[in-house]
This record gives structure tokens, C-alpha cells and sequence, in this order.
């Protein structure tokens, strides 16, 4: 079987996202992730903090990955959520064009689990601030998916997102269940809550969808390559609604 090979472009500050990957591709011999990082610190919508997101850093991480002869480059982040799916949407395209490599992002890649899935009234977990949070549950609804319940943790600085406790997001999620949303979104790939999705699901009997998990379902199916084989990190490789 050929390997395939997934390249994650991968904010400089997150120290999740890489051992996340590597712990929900174990059990994948033939599946390899490589990573190439830009500069991203904080996150805010002064302006400072969006230009972080320009197309050029990240384009010129993927030309790097594409060097690699990667089967798919992901965006492993979360900027279009307050950008809007327009931002990523364009991404991909200019990735393909310049590499002709196929293209994804976590956060199309959500959608296509929620659209898949019928979900249109979710939970959203982040722990950004309360303008990035307002700016996404805007984002989400103006492609048809209502937030109904959100906790936030007010954090701006990146690298701190990595040392909220599982206490803490199980918390979080634990607060939202309670509203019955269609699905809750674990929505930052610096937040670690892909390892604690499988006993959340059993707990809250609610299907919850994390930032790199989502992002990894879209590298696999940007390849048709069978998400099944992935097991303990959500309803969405189940292949059942």
C-alpha cells in the first residue's frame, strides 16, 4: 500500500496539535504527518494579530510541505472561524494552485462533519476572548449553523491555550450538554481535547468535535482515504450519522 503522507500547516506557538496528530495516527502505518510551522502568538482582532493569517507565511509553509510530496496539506487551525470560511476556502484554492497538492482545513472540514451529521444548533468550547468568540458564533451562523450554548476562557496568548487542564474543557463541555446541542465543537487546535473526546461522548451522549480531530478528517478525506480506521476520538469517523 502506498503511504500517505498528510502536511499540517501548524501555528508556531501550538504545542498540541503535533502530539495530537501523532497519538490519532499510531495505529496507521501507512499514514505519515509532517509539519511545517509560520508565526502566530496571540489571537485577537486588532489588526496586528490578523495579519498573522495573511496568505503569504502560509503559503510559503505549504510550499515547504509540498517539497515533502505530501499527499494533502491541511490547515491545522482555526482563523476562519472569525475570519469566516471565505478566508479558507480561498486558502485551499491558492495551495493547489501553486503546489497541485489536494487541500483542506479543520474548519471546513467541521462543517463537513455538521452538514454530514444534519447539526445546525451546536455548543462551542473555546478559550478565546469574548470579540473572537462573538465573531465566531457570527462566522457559524452566516453558514447556517447556530451556536445555542458557548463557554470562553478570555485567553489571548497562544501557547497558553496548551496548559488548559482536561478538568477544565470537560467542565466546559460538561456546562453545554446540558442545553442538548446537536453537537459541541472543541474549537482550537492548541486546546487538548481530542484525547478526551471519547469519554465526553460516552458521558454527555453527545457527539463532540475537536479542532485537530476535524482537521485530520479532512486530510483523509480530501484522499478518500478510509476514516474509519481511526477509532477514540469522536462520532465523526464512525461513518453513522
Amino acid at each position: 500500500m502506498k503511504p500517505l503522507r498528510i502536511g499540517m500547516l501548524t501555528p508556531s506557538s501550538n504545542t498540541v496539535l503535533e502530539p495530537v496528530t501523532m497519538q490519532m495516527l499510531q495505529n496507521l502505518p501507512d499514514v505519515t504527518a509532517h509539519f511545517s510551522r509560520f508565526r502566530v502568538t496571540a489571537i485577537g482582532l486588532d489588526a496586528a494579530l490578523l495579519s498573522q493569517f495573511d496568505d503569504r507565511p502560509m503559503m510559503t509553509a505549504a510550499e515547504l510541505l509540498a517539497d515533502a510530496k505530501v499527499d494533502v496539506i491541511v490547515w491545522n487551525g482555526t482563523s476562519a472561524g472569525w475570519l469566516g470560511l471565505d478566508s479558507d476556502r480561498r486558502l485551499c484554492e491558492r495551495i493547489t494552485k501553486a503546489t497541485g497538492v489536494k487541500a483542506s482545513t479543520s474548519v471546513l472540514a467541521l462543517f463537513d462533519v455538521m452538514r454530514k451529521r444534519n447539526e445546525t444548533r451546536i455548543g462551542l468550547v473555546s478559550p478565546y476572548t469574548d470579540d473572537v468568540q462573538a465573531a465566531i458564533v457570527k462566522s457559524f451562523a452566516n453558514e447556517g449553523v447556530d451556536i445555542i450554548c458557548e463557554r470562553h476562557l478570555g485567553i489571548r496568548d497562544n501557547f497558553s491555550f496548551s496548559q488548559v487542564s482536561p478538568q477544565v474543557i470537560t467542565s466546559m463541555v460538561a456546562d453545554l450538554a446540558a442545553a442538548q446541542p446537536d453537537s459541541i465543537a472543541v474549537f482550537c487546535t492548541n486546546l487538548a481535547g481530542a484525547p478526551l473526546v471519547d469519554q465526553l461522548e460516552k458521558t454527555c451522549d453527545i457527539a463532540i468535535h475537536d479542532s485537530v480531530a476535524t482537521a485530520i478528517y479532512g486530510a483523509l478525506s480530501a484522499v478518500e482515504y478510509d476514516r474509519t480506521r481511526i477509532s477514540g476520538f469522536g462520532k465523526m469517523f464512525s461513518g453513522r450519522p
